[in-house]
């Protein structure tokens, strides 16, 4: 399966007022406590309750403190390394560990302190990719020359969320791109559920890959993120994730699900697998909401649901409706993507007609359709998903 997707996200562990600081750094704004660096920035939400003090986050605060003190003391390199005189090296930071550990909030607490570029890894390749299209067309030779020259020009700290690298052309084109920013200066901060062994793991050509595997362990320290507390699924833990009816009441309850979880901010999801493209309408944090017609009402198969449940870590769904011979069709996309769902550990929170062995009474599948309500149930447990790496 080839699957690639554009998106962009960001989230934080904070308690109380997670919330206004989410908004401010999802809107650009420059979040100031007042202290020299990351640590003092921790330190500082921690006393003031905004955080709960974790020790596996505070073990790699020191990394970014680190290459923020190199930064304040190197001069900007741009580009010119590509054709000039090497900037200093300066090792970036892969941060790598199970999901909902912090891991974003501390690249974001880090890029809120420092500067430079933050992104998402799926946008910014996807961004690689328009730029080469464009640089193809003027005929130059060398394609990706002029494009790291344009994406680095002025850049001195790149920092990307999540990477992840399923698609065999971006396989083939990261280890010459980070190649190309690292030795003209440019610092690479990057977060990641997978250890480097195991990205792009099984992909077509693999060996061809391995290269930037490399690059990542002698470039970048490797640190993994192992504290034992999920914060996203803490937020979930014991509350209710499936509502019916589908009414007024469902929907206001979900709204605040939403906005807890992404801060109210998000942006359309775009997967391509193989030659389709999938949108999902929104998508923050590693949550995406969407309604039911939008999943399941489109022509959808196995791989697309897949995909989604590989891109998300838990997904919202509203509106799903009462299930029959009339809407066969939809009702076969939906038990598949249930089991996707199911199979990936992912957290679904639903808004539907009824409840679940309510949903299909009469038709053919119908059936079939109770293991799919009896997964319905097993997913809204309380622990459920929090085994998921």
């Amino acid at each position: 399966m080839v699957c690639r997707c554009k998106i962009r996200k960001s989230g934080m562990q904070f308690r109380h007022v997670s919330a206004k600081i989410f908004l401010e750094l999802s809107e650009g704004k420059r979040f100031q406590p007042g202290m020299g660096d990351v640590t003092d920035t921790y330190e500082a939400q921690v006393a003031a309750g905004d955080l709960d003090p974790d020790p596996a986050q505070r073990a790699v605060l020191p990394e970014f403190d680190r290459i923020a003190a190199r930064l304040g003391e190197a001069k900007p390199g741009g580009l010119k390394g590509l054709f000039g005189k090497k900037p200093e090296a300066i090792r970036g930071l892969y941060l790598w560990g199970g999901v909902g550990r912090g891991k974003s909030m501390l690249m974001d607490m880090f890029h809120e302190t420092v500067g430079g570029r933050r992104i998402h890894f799926h946008a910014f390749m996807q961004e690689v990719q328009a730029k080469l299209h464009e640089a193809r067309k003027t005929g130059v030779d060398d394609a990706l020359l002029p494009v790291a020259k344009e994406i680095g020009e002025g850049l001195r700290l790149l920092c990307l969320d999540e990477m992840q690298i399923t698609d065999i052309t971006d396989a083939m084109l990261v280890g010459r791109l980070f190649s190309l920013l690292m030795d003209a200066g440019v610092v690479v901060v990057t977060t990641s559920n997978r250890v480097p062994d195991d990205l792009y793991k099984d992909g077509l050509n693999r060996a061809l890959f391995l290269p930037f595997i490399d690059l990542i362990k002698t470039r970048l320290v490797v640190h993994e993120l192992s504290s034992p507390r999920d914060y996203r699924q803490d937020r979930l833990q014991g509350a209710q994730v499936y509502f019916h009816p589908a009414d007024l009441g469902a929907r206001e309850a979900v709204d605040a699900i939403w906005v807890d979880l992404s801060g109210g901010k998000s942006e359309t999801l775009v997967l391509t697998v193989r030659t389709r493209q999938i949108e999902v309408p929104a998508f923050s944090n590693g949550v995406a909401r969407a309604r039911f017609y939008d999943l399941c009402g489109q022509p959808l198969g196995p791989a697309d649901y897949l995909a989604l449940a590989d891109a998300v870590r838990v997904l919202i769904l509203e509106d799903i409706p009462r299930l029959s011979s009339e809407n066969y069709n939809q009702a076969r996309r939906f038990v598949t993507l249930v089991d996707a769902l199911y199979e990936a550990r992912v957290r679904l929170i639903a808004t539907a007609a009824d409840e679940p062995e309510k949903l299909y009474l009469e038709g053919a599948g119908s059936f079939e359709f109770e293991r799919t309500a009896s997964r319905l149930r097993e997913m809204q447990a309380a622990e459920w998903g929090a085994d998921r790496g």
